[in-house]
């Protein structure tokens, strides 16, 4: 069985959550809870469909920006294990004691990439000093919240670094995780968009601009770890890590660290 959930900033979860250093424990009688950043939604989709049919706890995946998932397990959100879209909130959470000892891993990469609509006729060379404001037209850059959520961090060194950030800044539509500054541009209200190279793979009706520099930003980095420690659990990170999800991930676009 598989179950999914989308999470908000503003939701308050009550049951708390055994954090590292309780032992491990038995997963019978109940689900595994797998909280992960937005962009990993299609994947993880796929791969708890193949997972569902293995013995032991039921899987059941939660998406949402990794700031929010990562605040919400630091409150008590009942969470087994979380992947983050980059290595500043699960450090974070970390530093919280929310992350059990010896299990966290980098269990993927990423790249990020300019979109637009797929009628759109915007042609643009990814570069220093990019005419990216003139681009938009009298619209705004779609991009998940700079000031936390990890793909709006990565969109805003990419465009510190190549000059651009403070004629864009004031034009943003800032959005709480990855996918939905991805549905901005799908459904046309925004002309121009900065998503993961993964997130435009699965949504037919936006193209790819052209891809930022890897130079441009810091590497993005998805680590994993158990938050609640389990055999259930340690099986469901292991399996992640196998060549069989690998293979998975690298259909959808994700590549290795």
């Amino acid at each position: 069985m598989i179950s999914r959930r989308h999470l908000t900033a503003g939701l308050a979860l009550a049951v708390p959550a055994t954090l590292a250093g309780g032992g491990l424990v038995s997963a019978r009688g109940g689900a595994i809870t797998l909280f992960a950043a937005a962009s990993l939604e299609t994947a993880l989709t796929a791969i708890g469909r193949s997972y569902r049919d293995r013995p032991g706890a039921p899987l059941r995946l939660a998406f949402g920006a990794s700031s929010a998932m990562a605040r919400q397990i630091a409150q008590g959100a009942p969470a087994d294990l979380f992947i983050s879209a980059d290595i500043d909130w699960m450090d974070w959470l970390q530093a919280r004691g929310g992350v059990v000892a010896g299990t966290r891993r980098n269990l993927l990469a990423n790249r990020l990439v300019l979109i637009a609509p797929k009628a759109s006729n915007v042609r643009l060379r990814i570069g220093p000093g990019m005419p990216l404001a003139a681009a938009l037209g009298g619209g705004r850059l779609a991009v998940a919240d700079p000031a936390a959520v990890p793909a709006g961090k990565y969109a805003r060194q990419a465009l510190t670094h190549l000059g651009v950030w403070d004629s864009v800044q004031a034009r943003l539509v800032p959005a709480e995780n990855v996918r939905t500054a991805l549905a901005y541009v799908a459904r046309g209200e925004a002309p121009l968009g900065v998503v993961y190279a993964t997130d435009a793979a699965v949504e037919p009706r936006v193209r790819v601009i052209g891809f930022f520099p890897d130079a441009s930003h810091r590497p993005i980095v998805y680590p994993a770890a158990l938050v609640r420690d389990s055999v259930a659990g340690r099986a469901v990170l292991s399996h992640l890590s196998s060549p069989a999800a690998m293979a998975s991930f690298r259909a959808q676009g994700f590549r290795q660290p």
